[in-house]
């Protein structure tokens, strides 16, 4: 299975993704969240994204690969990413756990429907919600409807969010031939099927945008 083309390009990706989420949610955990709860339900969302991690490492390391050579390719745009986007206060970072990590992370997952089913499994398994939206929903509703006019300066933020993820995930996958093939390959190879791809990734976003009121 190591010899499948982009496998260990997309685990490697993959498992830097959620060891930087981790390491995000737990600052953001530490420095933004307004009380004891909101600190322990992040700090929460921070440990599953870490028991992602492993699950992933552990895969690359059943695959022959060396788990930090398959992740080092990818750090520095997953790092300037989350550079780019640090939030400010609260309601970015409950943004950026729902609905900025998740359009970049639906990228990979089209890209891993291509491969062997067990592979497709893990991924489907590491990108589970995991109580994300309830926790993110509520709270964005919330903060929203006491201050409307926040409303509008958080869906500015999203927008940009979704720019930055679309564009680091294109780089990724531009930067590392075998896992653009497998996007190639899972819309058909044509230039119109990976547009419908990019068109359904927004989709998805837009619905999360307006399951937060957005």
């Amino acid at each position: 299975m190591k010899d499948s083309p982009g496998v260990v390009d997309l685990l490697g990706v993959l498992a830097y993704a959620e060891l930087s989420a981790f390491a995000r949610m737990a600052e953001d955990a530490a420095t933004l969240a307004p009380s004891l709860g909101d600190r322990a339900a992040l700090s929460e969302l921070a440990a599953a994204e870490y028991s992602h991690f492993r699950l992933l490492r552990d895969r690359l390391a059943e695959l022959g690969a060396d788990p930090e050579q398959a992740m080092a390719p990818f750090a520095a745009a997953l790092d300037a990413w989350h550079a780019r986007t640090k939030p400010s206060d609260w309601l970015q970072a409950l943004v950026k756990a729902y609905v900025g990590d998740a359009i970049a992370l639906d990228f990979y997952r089209e890209a891993a429907r291509h491969l062997d089913p067990e592979i497709a499994k893990l991924v489907d398994e590491v990108l589970v919600d995991e109580g994300r939206s309830e926790f993110a929903v509520a709270r964005v509703r919330a903060l929203v409807e006491a201050e409307p006019p926040a409303g509008g300066r958080v869906a500015l933020w999203a927008r940009r969010l979704v720019g930055e993820a679309l564009s680091q995930a294109q780089q990724v996958a531009a930067a590392r031939p075998e896992l653009a093939r497998l996007l190639v390959e899972r819309a058909g190879g044509e230039q119109a099927d990976i547009s419908r791809l990019f068109a359904t990734l927004t989709e998805a976003h837009n619905k999360r945008m307006a399951a937060m009121g957005l």
